[in-house]
């Protein structure tokens, strides 16, 4: 985003890091997707495999932690993006 002050070498920095921050950014949320979804599906698969108790006690525990996985890369993601951008 350009803002009327940048000029210069600010305008320079800003659109490298600005590149920057939303390569690593995206990324890092492509990587995290995967990683959260491939572990909630293992937890799932547990979970229906094994019919209840602690089998699905188990599997239900695996997959919550995919979904955490997955939200809390998301976060990193934002932040980083948001670096690149100079957003405070």
């Amino acid at each position: 985003m350009e803002r009327k002050e940048d000029t210069g070498v600010t305008k320079g920095a800003r659109g490298v890091t600005s590149t920057l921050g939303n390569a690593v950014g995206g990324l890092t949320s492509t990587v995290g997707g995967a990683a959260g979804a491939a572990t909630r599906g293992l937890g799932e698969t547990v979970s229906g495999t094994t019919g209840g108790g602690a089998g699905k006690s188990v599997g239900d525990g695996v997959a919550d932690a995919g979904t955490g996985v997955e939200k809390g890369v998301g976060d990193v993601s934002k932040k980083t993006k948001d670096a690149g951008e100079l957003k405070k």
